[in-house]
C-alpha cells in the first residue's frame, strides 16, 4: 500500500463530522424550545444560527484534515 493510500484511509474518519452536522440539523426535538433566550432571541433560532457557524468550522476542519 502506497503512502498516499495510507493517508487517504486514515483521513476517512474525518468525514464522520459531516454526519454529526447532518444529524443535528435534522433532529428538531433537540432544539425545538424557546428557553433559554439569548438577547431576547428564542433558543430555536439562535441555536440554528450558531449551528451554521459550527458547521462551517467543522467543514473547514474536514477540508484541511483530508487535504491530500
Amino acid at each position: 500500500m502506497s503512502e498516499q493510500q495510507k493517508k487517504r484511509r486514515l483521513g476517512r474518519g474525518w468525514y464522520w463530522l459531516f454526519v454529526v452536522e447532518f444529524a443535528v440539523a435534522l433532529w428538531p426535538p433537540l432544539y425545538n424550545r424557546i428557553a433559554p433566550e439569548l438577547f431576547g432571541i428564542p433558543f430555536f433560532y439562535w441555536f440554528q444560527l450558531l449551528w451554521v457557524l459550527v458547521s462551517a468550522v467543522l467543514t473547514a476542519v474536514v477540508y484541511f484534515a483530508t487535504d491530500v
